[in-house]
């Protein structure tokens, strides 16, 4: 029942919404009109939607994708070691940015980010004589990437080094006694076994990157020049700035339809056979 109330029926509502031309002001806020699919056809010919998904594609592949991705295993793997001291401290570290409130990590990395002499990265690279950057408008998507895999690397470490602990050592030993290297281990033992949780993750980390909406907007408010606008800024400003409460639900649902593809793909090769 509450996955009906809370799930399923805005979901439907959202689909009727973007069916039609309400808006929160206006006339066709008083009398909304069904307009079948011409909010579709508008997004699908507007180059500021179609980049805003060139835009999210970037930043969830880099940031999520890889970043996350590959850093997170990295940790898992070296949390995993026995001879690898400090291990209290080193995985507090990487489990802190999980933790800290998606606003007060923005405000932060935007004192880090400053573009004046007292911001933290500017000071440090001060120290060798360098003089201050704007990283924020010279290097904008590179930078809130930066900032997503730092927010998402900790999620990726724990269910990797769970998936891990799963693996029997026994296997690990055979291959290192037929003369198998650490990368043949992982690459033709590890990795196969936990193939279903890697794609696990991918999948979750797919569709929370995908709604990714604070840490942007905070950061960047999709600029400079829209070069940070990913979808969800897209919407946000459509649907609450514009007032265009129609063609917000249509991305929207375009966005579902696209991460509902990526979720399928994900789960037809977790379940290929190695």
């Amino acid at each position: 029942m509450l996955i009906v109330v809370f799930i399923v029926l805005p979901a439907v509502y959202g689909m009727w919404l973007s069916l039609t031309n309400t808006q929160l002001t206006g006339f066709a806020a008083r009398d909304p009109k069904f307009i079948g699919v011409d909010n579709y056809t508008y997004l699908l010919t507007s180059a500021d939607f179609l980049s805003s998904l060139g835009q999210t594609g970037t930043f969830l592949l880099f940031s999520a994708l890889i970043g996350q991705t590959v850093l997170g295993m990295a940790a898992a793997i070296l949390l995993s070691r026995t001879w690898v001291r400090g291990k209290g401290i080193f995985g507090a570290a990487i489990l802190m940015p999980m933790v800290v409130p998606e606003v007060v990590a923005s405000l932060a990395w935007a004192s880090v980010l400053s573009n004046n002499s007292a911001g933290t990265l500017n000071r440090a690279i001060g120290v060798f004589g360098a003089a201050p950057n704007d990283w924020l408008q010279t290097a904008p998507m590179l930078a809130i990437i930066l900032v997503n895999i730092w927010r998402g690397m900790a999620f990726a470490m724990i269910m990797f080094q769970a998936a891990l602990e799963d693996v029997p050592a026994e296997l690990i030993e055979a291959a290192r006694i037929d003369g198998a290297r650490a990368v043949q281990v992982f690459r033709y033992v590890t990795l196969p076994l936990i193939r279903g949780p890697v794609f696990l993750y991918l999948l979750l980390t797919t569709i929370s990157t995908v709604g990714v909406f604070g840490l942007v907007y905070f950061l960047t408010r999709g600029g400079p020049g829209g070069q940070t606008r990913i979808a969800a800024i897209y919407i946000y400003e459509r649907a609450l700035q514009f007032s265009q409460i129609g063609i917000g639900s249509a991305a929207s649902i375009i966005l579902l339809a696209i991460v509902l593809v990526l979720g399928a793909v994900y789960v037809r090769l977790a379940k290929v056979e190695v």
